[in-house]
């Protein structure tokens, strides 16, 4: 059998599918888009501006009755009906969910949650970023009728965080970077779990040992090397929906799927590279493919070989991410960023009432005070220990950004004020006004933090060495 290297493999691998120069870069450059953390913000960002002046437009009743148009779906005599907002909270928000679940599990298995030492700084920073600003908003609320919603101001938007911290470009610490993604993605699970304890209704048995029964198929499945993304969907519907008729809240089902999902290759690699040699041979460059037959099925052997190799978890959060970026995301803004604000009274409820006041504090003043204050006491006591690269100033920069808590506060929001439109309403704007203040500033502080140790003089090297003579 003939030596086979890598380039002769690379070669086999691409040789039909060889395209212009044009092409290849149009391709990349909308592979960048799709994972931009910038264009999905502002993409975020516009459908939320759209939903505010669609609310407050003379056409607003046709946006309240787009959230209220029921779509229902029947099986003979079984049906089943939610109106569009409902579909897009509880349940095109699953989706967005198992992107978390899979960040999550990923970080923790390869990432910087997967050590102690590492996991350490960004988890005290996360459980101080919850709780401060959660009991800000308590004592704002003490004994008011809005007390449900200490939840609000806990979350950290990631979408918007990351995007603005992109802006900053390369003067950005990578390690800030890293410490950033790991925070709101400890923030989330906390907020996950603060759903899940806090803001389910009555729990109901029978949905539960629906849900756990699909649930335990996908994770047999992959214990056994298969891994089929239509059964898998099937199966996490049948998950969601034992869910959603148990009580407790339907998006949780998606961080539950996500753990069953195998992070491992379904194929030995070394298996994979077999194959590839065995039909190496088979396969000719600049070869007519369409005509030869046993060429053609070498190719889509050596392809779902190659497709075997990458972990499901790997390919399916980037098959989620530019559709929970730039579809569920946006719609989810679209629907419950709507806020009539047309008279001055709803607008200064956000900064008079017990609610906004407790809102945007928790996110303006708690969120830093809390993941800087958490942060400091981990490092000094031994807990953690601050990135090399990072200063506190950073890390204060960071924790002000953290205070955007646009996509989970707007979710969390819908949860703890069922049924009094006011409340929720109060809610809501006084999100948008915290997160917008939050971001602003935070981009200004980070902005003159990194643009100080960019410019900072570099001194010259004074050799210290004694000069000594020969005798």
């Amino acid at each position: 059998m003939p030596v086979v290297t890598g380039q002769e493999i690379l070669h086999v691998l691409v040789a039909n599918r060889e395209r212009s120069a044009f092409v290849t870069k149009a391709l990349q450059s909308w592979k960048q888009f799709l994972h931009s953390q910038v264009i999905g913000s502002i993409v975020l960002l516009a459908c939320a501006a759209l939903a505010m002046i669609w609310a407050n437009s003379p056409w607003s009743e046709s946006y309240f009755h787009l959230l209220e148009t029921p779509l229902s779906f029947s099986l003979g005599s079984h049906a089943f009906s939610m109106s569009l907002h409902a579909w897009v909270n509880e349940g095109l928000m699953m989706a967005f969910f198992l992107m978390i679940g899979l960040e999550v599990k990923e970080q923790v298995l390869v990432g910087e949650l997967s050590s102690i030492k590492g996991a350490m700084l960004p988890i005290c920073a996360a459980l101080g970023g919850m709780i401060v600003p959660a009991m800000i908003y308590a004592l704002m609320n003490q004994g008011g009728e809005g007390i449900s919603g200490w939840g609000v101001p806990m979350s950290t938007d990631i979408a918007f965080a990351l995007g603005i911290l992109a802006l900053l470009g390369k003067r950005v610490p990578l390690s800030l970077k890293v410490f950033l993604a790991t925070l709101a993605i400890a923030d989330d699970l906390g907020a996950i779990l603060v759903i899940t304890l806090f803001y389910s209704g009555q729990i109901m048995v029978g949905g539960l040992i629906v849900a756990a029964l699909c649930w335990l198929v996908i994770f047999l499945l992959g214990r056994i090397g298969i891994y089929n993304p239509l059964l898998t969907l099937l199966l996490s519907i049948g998950v969601w929906l034992g869910f959603l008729s148990s009580g407790i809240h339907a998006t949780i089902a998606g961080v539950i799927v996500a753990i069953a999902i195998p992070a491992r290759p379904l194929i030995d690699p070394h298996v994979v590279l077999q194959s590839i040699k065995e039909h190496l041979p088979n396969t000719q460059a600049n070869h007519d493919v369409l005509r030869d037959k046993e060429q053609r099925e070498s190719l889509k052997e050596l392809n779902e070989a190659m497709s075997s190799v990458a972990p499901p978890l790997v390919q399916l959060e980037a098959n989620l991410q530019p559709l929970v970026t730039f579809i569920i995301m946006p719609l989810f803004a679209l629907f419950n960023a709507g806020v009539v604000i047309n008279n001055v009274g709803n607008l200064g409820s956000a900064f008079t009432s017990q609610v906004g006041l407790g809102v945007i504090l928790g996110l303006v003043i708690g969120k830093p005070l809390g993941i800087s204050l958490f942060s400091w006491l981990a490092v000094k006591i031994g807990l953690a220990r601050l990135p090399a690269d990072l200063r506190w100033a950073h890390l204060q920069g960071v924790s002000i950004l953290a205070g955007i808590g646009f996509t989970m506060s707007l979710f969390v929001t819908e949860l703890a004020f069922v049924g009094n439109h006011h409340l929720a309403e109060t809610a809501k704007l006084s999100i948008i006004v915290a997160s917008l203040t939050a971001g602003i500033i935070g981009y200004i502080v980070l902005s003159r933090v990194t643009h100080v140790q960019q410019t900072k003089p570099v001194l010259p090297t004074i050799n210290t060495t004694p000069i000594t003579q020969d005798a």
